[in-house]
């Protein structure tokens, strides 16, 4: 009757009926501690800082993933050129320019990107 119930695997076919009970005791222990973990998991997941977290985190994914399809005929992504762009965006916000500065600076680097653009696709459709 025992055998009927406990599945024997291959490499439990030398295990005795009562090592079969310990071990099919051991897996249902795991199942249930696998089990409280999820349900732990998903209330810390309800919380609203999580939401928040949750939410931040695939709206920086969709942006960045928006730009790297942009940039992706020119051969660069996001990831290559942040480590290049943050000290600059770091150092241009920790000096002491006047607002106009800033704003034409922003305004020379939006003209030279839609440039950079414009000509590579130029240089594109001539390819093909």
């Amino acid at each position: 009757m025992d055998n009927q119930i406990i599945e024997v695997k291959d490499k439990d076919k030398e295990l005795s009926v009562a090592e079969r009970k310990a071990l099919l005791v051991r897996h249902g222990e795991m199942h249930r501690i696998g089990v409280v973990r999820a349900k732990a998991q998903v209330l810390h997941e309800a919380q609203p800082q999580a939401l928040f977290h949750s939410a931040v985190d695939h709206a920086t994914f969709a942006i960045r993933s928006r730009v790297d399809s942009l940039l992706t005929p020119s051969g660069f992504s996001v990831g290559a050129l942040l480590p290049y762009a943050m000290p600059l965006l770091r150092m241009l916000r920790n000096r002491r320019f006047g607002k106009k500065s800033k704003i034409a600076l922003g305004v020379t680097a939006l003209l030279g990107s839609a440039g950079a653009y414009y000509w590579q696709k130029n240089h594109r459709d001539a390819a093909y």
